[in-house]
């Protein structure tokens, strides 16, 4: 309470002392018998000197222990850049820990869960790109990109193609007869929403892409939860594609397994059917907000579907029974998602965790998963 009033040297000795004993704590094994016991006697002899307020005393023995400390610890610049590399080295192994054993981040990357998550979704307009700050608060919210490509002369397209841009960024050129035109999208999002026509030709000034693109929901998939409790039916889960014949099919070899989000819609030992819309299980319609929305064909659902093109539940006479430690995956964008209909079951062992937050955009869906 009174350190105000105390004399320089005391106050210096009182951080001598603590910062001595800190060494001793957690270099004793460092140091040596000896060493430590030095330490020791010179911490004992500062208190004493700082009691009896002896400051002669008490300045060389300080001046002895920073001596004695100097021998064992490294220089300061050397300290800091050790402990800022400790510091980061902890935080990448808290990072990989919580990645591998708690949370870990995921992207949608398709539209078989919509309305529900969306996938990377590309709009045509009639209208330019907004100027730059409203481009950039577009991106930070919505994690929009704007395409805008307007021919310059008369042009015919030779070749689009896609490359990385500074590692990690992807941008697709298009080759035209007279210039090279540029869209920081993916090739398959340019061609498959902005309908771009290779046979035709465009004059000065038409738009050959316009609109933008807005990124796939990013979210928190909880891989803790089922370690200790089962899943549950209705859950939006992720789950490898290894060893899946009927998924691994459809993906480059070289690439490896990949990661697929659907709604958990059957459980082992769970007889499924479709009756478009409806989906039931165990011959009763499905229960659930997330069966529910679908069913209802409300607010962009659809229904679930069935048809002869799938493998499963292509029929609603047809039912599915579950063997053990095997999951149905279906999607909520039923008309268009490859899932369990088309290749099968997912093993237990392929299940990472449910997704349970959306995190970015900051859009509608922000927010809990349902």
């Amino acid at each position: 309470m009174f350190s105000f009033f105390k004399p320089r040297y005391v106050k210096e000795g009182e951080v001598i002392l603590e910062n001595a004993h800190k060494l001793l704590h957690y270099k004793r094994d460092l140091l040596g018998e000896e060493s430590a016991a030095e330490f020791e006697a010179l911490t004992r002899s500062l208190e004493l000197a700082l009691s009896a307020r002896d400051e002669k005393a008490a300045q060389e023995i300080t001046q002895k222990l920073e001596t004695q400390w100097s021998r064992h610890l490294p220089p300061a610049s050397e300290a800091g850049w050790r402990e800022n590399c400790e510091v980061f080295l902890v935080a990448i192994i808290i990072a990989i820990g919580v990645r591998t054993y708690f949370v870990q981040p995921f992207t949608i990357p398709t539209g078989s869960m919509q309305p529900t998550l969306y996938g990377i979704i590309g709009t045509e307009t009639d209208q330019p790109a907004p100027n730059f700050m409203v481009r950039m608060l577009h991106t930070v919210l919505y994690g929009r990109t704007y395409v805008d490509v307007v021919a310059e002369s008369d042009e015919a397209i030779r070749d689009i193609a896609e490359r990385k841009r500074f590692l990690f960024f992807t941008v697709t050129d298009i080759y035209c007869t007279n210039h090279t035109y540029h869209a920081s999208v993916p090739r398959e999002t340019l061609m498959r929403y902005f309908h771009i026509d290779l046979t035709r030709e465009y004059k000065k000034g038409e738009s050959i892409a316009r609109g933008y693109v807005n990124t796939g929901d990013h979210v928190f998939v909880d891989k803790f939860t089922y370690h200790f409790l089962p899943p549950k039916r209705g859950d939006v889960f992720v789950f490898s594609t290894k060893d899946i014949r009927g998924l691994e099919a459809h993906h480059n070899p070289a690439e490896g397994s990949q990661f697929y989000i659907k709604r958990l819609a059957g459980l082992p030992g769970d007889t499924l059917r479709i009756d478009p819309p409806r989906l039931f299980v165990n011959d009763a319609p499905a229960k659930g907000l997330g069966f529910e929305r679908v069913m209802s064909k409300l607010d962009g659902y659809g229904g679930y579907f069935s048809g002869p093109a799938f493998g499963l539940l292509n029929d609603p006479e047809n039912q599915v029974h579950l063997p053990a430690q095997s999951y149905m995956a279906l999607g909520d964008n039923s008309g268009n998602s490859l899932d369990s209909r088309y290749w099968g079951f997912v093993p237990q062992r392929n299940i990472m965790g449910r997704a349970v937050f959306v995190y970015w955009p900051f859009a509608s869906h922000w927010g809990l998963i349902r």
